[in-house]
């Protein structure tokens, strides 16, 4: 998988919020491709691509009894199109397969229409934390497999 595309992906899909965070949390928030790399050695790592164009990723690490969702991003031109619907898609079939009882996410309260997304597909706020990182708001939201 090239971890530099998924990297301007990233950048690209959050290049417009970049005033809401702090300038470490969009550090973390749009990794480099190095660390891109790094994560696709912890845990699995899914694309939408139209052709060769990379139009949206996310990726997942294990906790104990749930997959951890973290850096989905959808490029701007492709929002409104289901790409992040069907990656929920993957990601929540790759799950049950592995019996995985929840899926963990957390946003910012700013990401509007991700938080959307995620609602219509079954997730719910909680109250788990984090609740921040490095000085920018987020919190937590679950969506139960079974």
């Amino acid at each position: 998988m090239d971890a530099p595309a998924i990297a301007r992906v990233l950048r690209a899909s959050f290049d417009e919020y970049r005033g809401l965070y702090t300038d470490r949390a969009f550090a973390v928030t749009t990794p480099s491709a190095d660390s891109i790399a790094q994560r696709m050695e912890e845990g699995p790592t899914w694309v939408a691509q139209h052709g060769e164009l990379i139009l949206g990723t996310i990726s997942a690490i294990a906790r104990d009894d749930g997959l951890y969702l973290r850096g989905m991003a959808v490029c701007p031109l492709w929002r409104g199109q289901k790409v992040g619907w069907a990656m929920l898609e993957q990601v929540e079939a790759f799950a049950r397969r592995a019996g995985t009882r929840h899926l963990y996410l957390s946003t910012t309260p700013f990401l509007s229409r991700a938080i959307r997304l995620y609602k219509n597909y079954g997730f719910l706020q909680s109250d788990e934390g984090p609740h921040e990182v490095l000085g920018t708001p987020l919190f937590t939201m679950v969506k139960r497999l079974n």
